[in-house]
């Protein structure tokens, strides 16, 4: 599972690829990246031949990783994100109190809150799940100032990847190329049958008029349960994720980290994984992903160091993550540029809502925004 990311955001469950069949192949590779990640994590946290930190941010504040950004030293930024991303769009993110997904399921008759996405209850008891999943089902939401700074960073050849912990699949809304995009947490946009020896894949349309049947979705060929492809908690995380962190956290010139707890791990390790002169920010509520001794010894200290006299490299702006984004956003000389990208994209999901509510009027084929998987700003991932 993953953190305070939304039910569009179920990063928060975390660790299998419950999406197409993984091969023994695979899943050895997946296992090797692992191990290779592991090292790599205590290597750099042992500081065994690791590099000789360098101050490259001329300051650390929001401003100094604004005149880097401009500079001809960052070309490729790798953006990690969680709920709290998605929160300003109506989706709940996982663990704030009170108003928190967990804080909100008595009425699931669950062991624990967390039962819901784990995959040996969700076996036993499907139900829970996808009566969840009609309150919360993609494609009723839009995507933040946040998802729209990405799509910005996207079309000025920046972005080299987003790695996003959320399910809710508003990173392709937004335009995201699928590409540069990684849904740690798997997506709602597939789904498969549970059965080993069947994985017949069906499509987000097929589910979604399941859900919204109230039925429990059941294979054609074998009459098991069909689940979105999102990792659950006892699932092992998407191979794409392992494989291509290898390259990516190499080449990448500035981290930008926003609206995650950095609680779930793998996902918060990847904070650390970075070269050593890599500015990384943190646009977030509250301060995080900095490293208790244990936790770096065992190579999962993300290591983030913002306030002591040693700090070189890491920026935290607290706030909500949509004002961080408009504040980096004036600092670049883009704010007009993604108050317009923001006022067109909402505009045309509005239309296409519109269009697909006049089509059922008429009796016609109409659908509800989002319902076929798709949206101006390019194809929709689902999340619970």
């Amino acid at each position: 599972m993953a953190e305070p990311d939304a039910p569009g955001a179920r990063g928060d469950e975390a660790e299998r690829d419950a999406e197409s069949p993984v091969s023994d192949t695979e899943l050895g590779a997946s296992g090797d990246s692992e191990m290779e990640l592991l090292r790599s994590l205590l290597s750099r946290t042992l500081g065994l031949g690791g590099e000789k930190p360098e101050k490259v941010l001329d300051e650390l504040s929001l401003e100094g990783v604004s005149r880097f950004l401009r500079s001809d030293k960052c070309k490729n930024v790798v953006c990690m994100v969680g709920a709290g991303i998605s929160t300003s769009a109506g989706i709940p993110d996982f663990r704030s109190p009170g108003t928190g997904l967990y804080a909100n399921l008595q009425s699931y008759d669950l062991p624990y809150p967390e039962a819901i996405f784990e995959i040996s209850f969700f076996k036993q008891h499907p139900e829970p799940f996808f009566a969840l999943a009609r309150e919360l089902y993609p494609g009723q939401f839009k995507p933040t100032v946040c998802h729209y700074f990405m799509r910005l960073l996207q079309e000025k050849g920046l972005l080299l990847r987003c790695y996003t912990q959320n399910i809710d699949t508003l990173e392709r809304v937004a335009g995201l190329e699928p590409e540069l995009l990684v849904e740690a947490h798997g997506t709602f946009f597939t789904s498969h049958c549970l059965r080993p020896s069947c994985r017949q894949p069906y499509s987000l349309q097929w589910m979604k008029e399941r859900i919204f049947s109230s039925l429990v979705p059941k294979c054609e060929k074998c009459q098991s349960v069909v689940k979105p492809d999102i990792v659950f908690f006892g699932e092992s995380l998407p191979s794409r994720f392992f494989t291509l962190l290898q390259s990516d956290f190499q080449k990448v010139d500035l981290l930008l980290i926003m609206g995650t707890s950095l609680q779930v791990q793998p996902f918060a390790s990847l904070v650390g994984r970075v070269p050593t002169n890599t500015p990384r920010l943190l646009i977030n509520k509250e301060k995080t992903g900095q490293s208790d001794p244990l936790m770096s010894l065992m190579g999962f200290g993300c290591g983030m160091d913002f306030d002591s006299d040693k700090a070189y490299r890491d920026v935290a702006w607290l706030g909500e993550c949509d004002a961080g984004c408009l504040a980096l956003a004036e600092l670049l000389g883009w704010k007009k540029e993604l108050e317009e990208l923001v006022r067109r994209e909402h505009a045309a999901i509005d239309a296409k809502a519109a269009r697909g509510g006049e089509g059922k009027a008429r009796g016609g084929d109409g659908e509800s925004p989002g319902a076929s998987g798709e949206s101006p700003g390019g194809s929709q991932d689902p999340t619970p």
